[in-house]
Parts: structure tokens; sequence; C-alpha cells
């Protein structure tokens, strides 16, 4: 399998997890404010201060991010652009994003597609403080009780990123058994769900968000991303049993590289390591029979 060597060394926990309990839920982002600000209320309404939304469709206006780019010293494996502000307002086509805490305040980060005024369609990583809601849109939450996403300095990346943390239960209200996830560089995306699903007795489980990069990406219909540095956001994801029973995972992603290049698709099985990073939730549906 594909690998892209780190600064730092692995780190031995492969996967970072916290168990908590979650909810589902649905809310209309507030027109005029930041995103960033849009999204607390979202989930703060809901009694929650982390956990993960997608979006399909939106506007976002005024509108900041980066893409995926080569590292510009040496000092990490890949790094990111300079900052585009594209005029007018974005339509944004599809996005995950992970809503956690920052330096001691609200943080997100966020990945996704979208169109810009004059017809450019990109996708990348979009800036928390510097994009504004254009017009309200519904999007699909999952807020998580009894941990949140923290971003922290990672000695093996040498970047500031999100980690799941264990928290004192708010007591929101919640309807489901879930982990937080974070997967670590240099593992396959669906093997290292599957392997923490056995681990933990998991037959069933959803996907919720989403947000991270692969080394490349090789799909199912046979099409490839050369171009190792990616920026990608999960647009459905399960775990469930195969016909012999064994736990496999179904992983459609949008991506793009760092040449501009955009890919949408299902994710072959042991063929899509991570780059930096990975984060998600996944809802337990099933559990196997404990003796």
């Amino acid at each position: 399998m594909r690998s892209i060597a780190q600064p730092g060394a692995p780190i031995p926990e492969r996967v970072q997890s916290v168990a908590a309990r979650g909810r589902a839920f649905s809310f209309v982002l507030v027109t005029g404010i930041p995103l960033l600000e849009a999204v607390r209320r979202g989930f703060a309404v809901e009694g929650f201060s982390g956990g993960v939304l997608s979006a399909k469709g939106g506007a976002l206006g005024p509108f900041a991010y980066v893409m995926p780019a080569l590292s510009r010293d040496g000092r990490n494996a890949a790094f990111y652009s300079d900052t585009f502000r594209p005029d007018g307002m974005t339509r944004l086509k599809l996005a995950a994003l992970t809503f956690g805490e920052r330096d001691g305040a609200p943080f997100f980060h966020c990945h996704g597609l979208w169109t810009e005024s004059d017809g450019r369609f990109n996708g990348g990583h979009m800036l928390p403080e510097e994009t504004v809601v254009a017009e309200p849109f519904e999007v699909d939450a999952f807020g998580i009780d009894g941990a949140t996403f923290l971003a922290e300095p990672d000695s093996e990346t040498g970047f500031k990123l999100f980690g799941p943390v264990a928290t004192a239960p708010a007591g929101a209200k919640t309807t489901s058994r879930a982990f937080a996830l974070r997967l670590r560089p240099n593992q396959d995306f669906a093997g290292a769900l599957e392997g923490f699903c056995r681990q933990h007795g998991i037959l069933r489980a959803r996907l919720h968000g989403g947000v991270g990069s692969t080394v490349g990406a090789r799909f199912t219909d046979g099409r490839s991303v050369v171009p190792f540095a990616t920026e990608l956001a999960v647009t459905a994801g399960q775990v469930a049993p195969d016909a012999n029973g064994r736990v496999r995972a179904t992983l459609d992603i949008a991506l793009v590289d760092y040449l501009g290049g955009i890919a949408e698709g299902r994710l072959v099985r042991g063929d899509n390591p991570v780059l930096m990073t990975v984060e998600l939730v996944l809802e337990v549906l099933e559990e196997a029979e404990r003796p």
C-alpha cells in the first residue's frame, strides 16, 4: 500500500477514539453571520458543544479557503496553499465538517466542493473566521455528548489537528451509542474502520461527518487520483457484514488534489491510506452479543 513519510515518529495508537452518546438532527444556518458562529448556534440549541455535520448545497459569501499543496520547507509531508477569496457568492455542492474546540474557543475543520461566482468548480478547506452564510440552508448534524474534538499539536505530522477527547456529559438528549474517531496516517481508511469495529464488537455502524485526506485515491470503478496530497469529505459511509459475515466498510467521498483535480466516488478497500488525518463519528447500529 502507498505511504508518505511523516516528519515525526508514528504514534502507537493508530485510531484515536472516545466513546460517547449522540443524536442526529438537522438545522438551518443563520444568514449574515460567520459560518463558525452559525454552526455553533445550531449545535448549542440542541445541547451539544461538539459533533459533525454534512451539507448538500448552500450559499456562502464572503468566502475564504485553501487547497492542498506541496510542503514549502520540507517540515511537513504536505501543506496548504495561499488563501483564496473569490468575489461574489459561492454555491456549495457538498461539505463535511467537524465541530469542536481550538485554543479555548469553538472551531471547525471543513472540506467541500463548490462553484464560485465566475463559474469555476473547485474544492478545498474552508476557513472558519472568513466564511459567511449568504443564504439560509439546512445541514444534517450529529451531536456528541461525553466527547468533543480538540485541536492539539500532533508530533507525527507536525500540524495542530483535531482529535477526540473525553468530556463531562452535558445531559443533551441522545439516542445512540457513538464513537468519535481520528485515523492517523499511513493506514487504509476502510481497513482502519473495520479493525476498530471488530475490536469493539460493532457489527453495523453509520458514518457521520468525515473530514481528512488520503494519499491520492483509488475508486471501485477503476479510476484513480495520482497526486498524493488531497482534501476529502465523506459523502456517505457505513460498516456492515458482507455475505460471509465479515465486517466491511463502504465509503463514498469527494476530494480535491493539490493540482486542482476533483474526484468523487466509492473508495476501494485496502488501497486508500490516510495522508494526515481523518475525523468522523461512528453511530453504532448493531453490536455483537457479549458473553
